[in-house]
């Protein structure tokens, strides 16, 4: 698939807590590239002495009729945080599209996040529901206050929340959610590593397909600087970047 460097205008920059913002980009010359669920950007820091490289952010939704590229961003360091503080109007170089995305062939579809995780989420959603498939979506967080895109995500399927301190949706983690005993052919995930093991072991006992959007560290997002390389079944050790992020956990040598 065709990659690009290309410059995006910011046109929103919505910020939904202190730690996150959804950024609406445009690109400057008009022209959008294809883009597929799973697949991420590497976004270049600008004017930051200690940010040398690219960061990778997964692309979060794709809005045609406005022409809007959506990067669900949390502050982690210091080049995400100045991300969440740029300005409307502001532009941002991007290499995309990068990576693999999730399958998109299923009726009934299960589709779990925690965190910024939900990122891919709401694009793969879409995208499912426009297929005709049957989405559910299982977000996980901490309190109430941290579950993000709600209202968004709710356009394209169910919508189960799982929340630690029980403030809203069931108390808990997402793999104790009542959702996860329903009947689904697939189960794509993305989220905190210990979540998708967890979520991928009830998956597996279950004998449900499913797929984990994996997070390694990631440095180039061109399989060039292997810092994310990650051993598989079929293919022994593979970059992340490259041929993922997205696997099917028979791929994946977890001890689940």
């Amino acid at each position: 698939m065709k990659k690009y460097i290309k410059n995006f205008e910011v046109k929103a920059n919505l910020h939904l807590n202190e730690l996150y913002s959804v950024l609406k980009l445009t690109p400057v010359d008009g022209l959008m590239p294809d883009m597929y669920p799973g697949q991420f950007v590497q976004v270049l820091i600008e004017n930051s002495g200690h940010t040398y490289l690219r960061r990778p952010i997964s692309i979060n939704f794709l809005d045609k009729e406005k022409n809007e590229l959506w990067l669900l961003v949390r502050g982690a360091g210091e080049g995400t945080k100045s991300l969440l503080r740029i300005d409307v109007g502001s532009i941002l170089n991007l290499v995309l599209p990068l990576g693999k995305g999730f399958s998109l062939k299923s009726e009934r579809a299960l589709l779990v996040g925690g965190g910024v995780g939900v990122a891919p989420l709401l694009l793969l959603g879409k995208t499912l529901n426009e297929h005709g498939t049957d989405v559910s979506f299982l977000l996980g967080a901490r309190s109430g206050a941290d579950l993000l895109l709600v209202d968004e995500f709710a356009k394209y399927g169910t919508v189960f929340l799982s929340t630690e301190d029980g403030s809203i949706g069931e108390e808990g983690l997402v793999t104790c959610n009542s959702a996860m005993q329903s009947d689904f052919d697939i189960i794509q995930c993305c989220g905190p590593l210990p979540m998708m093991k967890a979520v991928a072991k009830i998956a597996r006992r279950r004998g449900i397909e499913c797929e984990v959007s994996l997070e390694n560290m990631m440095a180039c997002g061109l399989g060039a600087c292997l810092c994310c390389v990650e051993d598989t079944v079929s293919d022994g050790n593979v970059c992340v970047c490259k041929e993922g992020p997205v696997f099917n956990i028979n791929e994946l040598k977890w001890q689940i």
